[in-house]
């Protein structure tokens, strides 16, 4: 017999709504049965009543009915954080992280923070994880594509050698339609444009950097955005939807920056002095690969969306904004 469970609220966690809260552990929880087991004093925070739009905060205790231990989460649907990252091995998190699974393609939601492949000083990546998937016949699974370290979302893997030939050839051809979701500083003055920048690599002490060269500059590659408002916190934030035409490394935050509305959180490219995040933001780089549609090697169109990450939700319920409120760039499907 299932018995009375607690969670602790995670600090990736804090400031969300209790019911958005339920909506990521427990997908299978309908608002009703939810409003009915807090009414009834089933659900409780710290031992105390609460409703469905209470703030939750780091540590608190949530009280789990036994009803609750037969929704298991599905893989998908639980919020991975640094700390369930360090804690489980291998073979779980990659399927904690698992959108889409077929013979010949994996789709996973990226958590922040966890590199895609190997560099200094990093044992632990995306690359190195997929050991834990090689096939019967001792094939690992190949990137296809990359995202930064501190971006979430989505991301493409092959399992076989042929995959990932037709896979990449996609990528390289711009036959996939990508689309990013950032809070920017202040707020653009056209709403929806389009940038056009060539970009050349720095290299720094404190690393490389992506920048917007000069006419003519020798080594500069050609990068392309088109960029669209979806909404506003007032006159500081910006909600944005990016669609990066080109694939330059870094080309999403350096375009932001270079129309002065850089991504909030950005380590390397929010270059505005003396600007401090509102409070309850986390100071983290808030870009996450929200979409992607790429041709099967089969045929068809994989057409995959993933959940904002932890601080991402957070931030959106701080400034209330409502992710059905989107609405694609171009009409595209």
């Amino acid at each position: 017999m299932s018995s009375v469970e607690s969670k602790i609220v995670d600090a990736d966690e804090a400031g969300m709504r209790l019911d958005r809260w339920f909506k990521l552990h427990f997908p299978g929880l309908g608002f009703g049965q939810l409003q009915k087991l807090l009414r009834s004093g089933q659900i409780r925070i710290n031992g105390g009543r609460v409703k469905s739009d209470t703030r939750i905060a780091t540590g608190q205790s949530v009280r789990l009915p036994p009803q609750l231990g037969g929704m298991s989460e599905p893989a998908i649907s639980k919020p991975l954080t640094r700390n369930t990252i360090r804690d489980r091995n291998d073979a779980d998190v990659l399927q904690s992280m698992l959108l889409h699974e077929d013979k010949k393609v994996l789709v996973f939601n990226k958590p922040a923070g966890l590199a895609v492949q190997g560099g200094s000083g990093l044992n632990r990546h995306v690359d190195s994880m997929l050991e834990s998937m090689r096939s019967q016949k001792g094939e690992k699974p190949r990137l296809v594509h990359r995202l930064d370290r501190e971006t979430s979302g989505v991301l493409v893997v092959a399992r076989t050698r042929g995959a990932a030939a037709e896979l990449t050839k996609s990528f390289r051809h711009r036959d996939t339609d990508k689309t990013y979701w950032a809070i920017c500083k202040g707020v653009p003055r056209k709403r929806e444009a389009q940038i056009s920048t060539y970009m050349v690599k720095d290299k720094l002490p404190e690393g490389d950097m992506m920048r917007v060269a000069k006419h003519g500059e020798r080594g500069a590659d050609h990068a392309v955005t088109k960029y669209r408002v979806i909404d506003k916190a007032g006159p500081y934030l910006s909600w944005i939807e990016f669609k990066p035409v080109t694939g330059r490394t870094h080309q999403l935050r350096v375009h932001a920056s270079h129309i002065e509305h850089p991504i909030i959180g950005d380590p390397k490219y929010f270059d505005i002095e003396n600007w401090e995040l509102p409070g309850g933001i986390q100071k983290r780089l808030h870009l996450h690969a929200r979409r992607i549609r790429i041709p099967h090697p089969d045929g068809g169109m994989i057409d995959i969306s993933a959940p904002l990450p932890p601080h991402m939700v957070q931030t959106f319920n701080l400034l209330g904004l409502d992710e059905s409120d989107s609405e694609p760039i171009d009409g595209s499907a």
